[in-house]
């Protein structure tokens, strides 16, 4: 297994399950990827805040199977969209009643939205609901709503915030059917499955680090610093040249590259065959960035996470802002600011971002001391996400090359890059792995 991210992980887990004796290699020092922890001032944080929904059905059971008590892991919270109080916002927070009741009652109850606005968003629920949540035709986020008739209020406070979140890309340039699914099971499927679960611990704790342990304890073994120059086809099986393996090339009788598009790109060119070097097409992608905010262990928001009104033009940046004191005691007063798709942000630069974030914070949760924060820490993943365009070719878990397989958020699935996506890939390559071993 090339690569302990979050798919790496989930297929490694998924094999030794299966009773196969696996090796799982990771380049950085740290397990999970593009979902891992990072120290900051002593803290252990993320990359990037996350958060994860109940529909996330196969991230879930991998946690439960590797021992992971998500009661204690995860905070789950009613699906919500919470503004500060203020005329630019909303409140919507759906109660624990079973589905589709629960968002009927959240309807009713939502604050900030005009009687147009809720129309709107019902219409928009049950239409797609009677298409199937299937287009015919992929489109762009934005030509989905104006299809569906969406005000412009509820557009951006709604439906623009959540599709920036699940799919890290602007809604004029994102896939409307992979939106679709991922409301589908989250808005569409039973209550629980709308729940928004928020990481207590750190992401690396979360699951992969358990899923290793996972691995070893079935006679496996997880090596970090493992950084893998090249594969070949050896008629014993698959070559790796890695010099965490005594320094000398290692047969394999399968090989599952787990890493991102570039790296498993890179590693394919080098074996003959157009069909294998080719697998991966090239993608564009998105930043994510976090700014960790520091302040008096006594300063606590009002609710574990706010929305916000990002306007770029205004020099307000930030989506979301999460309490971390509310997640984990020992970060009382840290606040985690959130801004995907964030390519425009990073250009200022991270002491002016952060400057920028305090003062919006400031402002809207009218908190004045929020603008000068103890200390900062500004985080961003350039590569976080690929851009989810419409109709986007996805590659395959199989290659053509048997014993050899993809794995990651990337590849073929109906969901966009993220934890559930990637962990969904690791399975998928695990089972045809398996499948074909069988055969």
């Amino acid at each position: 297994m090339i690569g302990a991210g979050w798919a790496g992980c989930a297929a490694a887990v998924e094999l030794a399950d299966q009773g196969y004796q696996v090796s799982l290699l990771e380049a950085a020092r740290t397990l999970g990827g593009r979902g891992r922890m990072v120290e900051v001032n002593g803290l252990s944080l993320d990359n990037g805040q996350h958060i994860l929904l109940g529909a996330y059905t196969e991230s879930l059971r991998l946690m439960h199977k590797v021992g992971v008590d998500t009661g204690s892991a995860l905070l789950r919270l009613p699906l919500q969209m919470c503004y500060p109080p203020g005329p630019d916002g909303m409140h919507f927070v759906a109660p624990r009643l079973p589905a589709p009741l629960h968002l009927l009652w959240a309807l009713i109850r939502a604050t900030g939205l005009s009687r147009e606005d809720k129309l709107s968003l019902a219409r928009f629920s049950t239409t797609a609901r009677w298409m199937g949540w299937q287009l015919y035709t992929d489109c762009s986020v934005s030509e989905l709503l104006q299809r569906f008739d969406q005000t412009e209020r509820l557009s951006r406070l709604m439906w623009t915030p959540l599709c920036i979140a699940a799919l890290n890309t602007p809604p004029e340039r994102a896939s409307a059917q992979v939106f679709l699914n991922v409301l589908r099971d989250s808005l569409g499927a039973k209550r629980a499955a709308s729940d928004m679960l928020v990481p207590r611990v750190d992401l690396s704790a979360l699951f992969p680090q358990h899923a290793a342990e996972y691995v070893k304890q079935r006679s496996g073994q997880v090596l970090t610093g493992a950084t893998v120059k090249s594969i070949r086809r050896e008629t014993a099986g698959w070559a790796l040249d890695c010099a965490a393996l005594d320094g000398a090339d290692a047969l394999f009788d399968a090989i599952i590259i787990a890493t991102g598009p570039e790296n498993a790109s890179r590693l394919l060119s080098d074996i003959p065959g157009t069909e294998v070097s080719s697998a991966v097409p090239p993608f564009s992608f998105e930043p994510i960035t976090t700014c960790y905010l520091q302040y008096a262990a006594d300063v606590r928001l009002p609710r574990a996470f706010f929305a916000l009104a990002d306007w770029p033009e205004q020099g307000l940046w930030g989506q979301f802002v999460f309490d971390r004191g509310q997640l984990h005691a020992g970060q009382a007063g840290l606040l985690a600011v959130v801004v995907s798709a964030s390519s425009q942000a990073i250009q200022l630069g991270n002491e002016a971002l952060a400057t920028a974030l305090a003062r919006q914070l400031a402002s809207m949760l009218n908190m004045p001391t929020l603008a000068t924060p103890l200390w900062q820490q500004v985080i961003s993943e350039k590569r976080a996400t690929f851009s989810c365009t419409p109709a986007l070719a996805r590659p395959e878990n199989l290659t053509s090359a048997p014993g050899l397989l993809l794995a990651g958020d990337y590849t073929a699935g109906e969901y966009p890059a993220t934890l559930e996506a990637a962990v969904r890939s690791g399975t998928k390559a695990a089972q045809a792995l398996s499948q074909s071993a069988q055969a």
